[in-house]
């Protein structure tokens, strides 16, 4: 294992940004930078052992700065929506800035994909790793509380990404942490011939605007239903028999996990280079994202349009603030948050 430093540009108040990337003994390597804390590349053989990137990213600083598509970004300090962009803690009605309609996206106008973290390299025996720390001051978006946040990313000779969350708070406050990688286990094309499997009986139902309605909406008999590995196209193609696909032109929802402590969320297969991802978490849910808005170019000017890559967002459920029947996402002064996310890389 090794950890490489290079610059990546400078930002808009002069601090120099910085790539770190971690390779392993295969050659297999992923590169995270300390804008966003953002995941920029993951490089993993095929069956053949042939090293493709299968992560959705950007060339420049300036792109990750100014694009509006999150790819590979570190997104809070809430992930996912909150409607009406406000919640009420302690009886206390906090706004926040509405950045999805009406409703607050990711963190609000500047979330952590927009700030720069402090990293430190930890090699260690089994893995490496880069460690980046980012500390939100009281009021930041509308949000409560002084937080300072922890994100490692570790990589291991086994090809496993780990993405490992900490959390303290010095008041009260909200959040759910997440990683919004796209991911494309062909390196190119789409997503659409990716068979996915997921570990969920239901999914969180939604309004028109993406926003929970409390209730839970079974996936069995739909196209929703995951249970065992399906063709990501083929369940696109029957959207007329789902009003949720439909209405988005395909998977945009939150899957209620099955299992607690640290369990397996999904399976995404590509046949052909017969690379395997698997994604455990420590999360009660996964947001299933088949990137149906994409149109930008990416890495060495690829044109990542509509399917070029899925997103599979471990997370607490969105508007969970709002929502006292969801697993709760306070996070208490002086308690810790953690949260746990793996993706194993394999082929055959």
């Amino acid at each position: 294992m090794s950890v490489t430093q290079k610059p990546f540009g400078i930002d808009q108040i002069g601090r120099q940004m910085t790539l770190y990337t971690m390779t392993n003994k295969t050659g297999a390597s992923v590169s995270v930078l300390d804008f966003g804390a953002h995941l920029v590349s993951i490089k993993v053989p095929d069956k053949n052992g042939k090293l493709t990137d299968v992560c959705l990213g950007y060339d420049t600083l300036e792109e990750y700065d100014q694009k509006p598509s999150y790819l590979g970004a570190t997104v809070g300090r809430f992930g996912n929506r909150i409607g009406g962009s406000r919640f009420t803690l302690n009886g206390v009605e906090y706004t926040l800035f509405p950045n999805n309609g009406r409703n607050s996206l990711h963190g609000g106008r500047e979330g952590f994909d927009k700030k720069w973290w402090k990293g430190q390299v930890l090699e260690a025996e089994n893995e490496d790793a880069v460690l980046f720390t980012y500390v939100a001051h009281d009021g930041e978006e509308g949000y409560p509380g002084k937080m300072k946040v922890q994100v490692t990313f570790a990589f291991d000779d086994a090809c496993r990404l780990t993405i490992r969350y900490l959390a303290q708070s010095d008041k009260d406050t909200v959040i759910n942490l997440t990683n919004h990688a796209y991911f494309n286990l062909a390196g190119s094309g789409d997503i659409l011939g990716h068979t996915l499997q997921v570990n969920a009986d239901c999914i969180t139902d939604v309004d028109d605007e993406l926003i929970p309605t409390g209730e839970y909406l079974p996936v069995d008999g739909t196209p929703l239903d995951l249970r065992a590995p399906a063709r990501i196209g083929d369940g696109v193609a029957r959207r007329a028999e789902c009003h949720l696909i439909d209405g988005v032109n395909g998977y945009d929802m939150n899957f209620v996990l099955k299992g607690e402590g640290l369990k397996e969320a999904a399976v995404l297969r590509d046949e052909e280079s017969g690379r395997e991802m698997r994604v455990l978490t420590t999360e009660p849910g996964i947001q299933v994202y088949t990137g149906q808005g994409l149109n930008t170019e990416g890495h060495g000017g690829a044109h990542y349009g509509p399917f070029a890559g899925i997103a599979l967002e471990t997370q607490h459920f969105p508007d969970s603030p709002n929502k006292p029947q969801f697993p709760t996402t306070t996070l208490k002064a002086g308690e810790t948050y953690e949260s746990t996310t793996i993706y194993a890389f394999s082929a055959k």
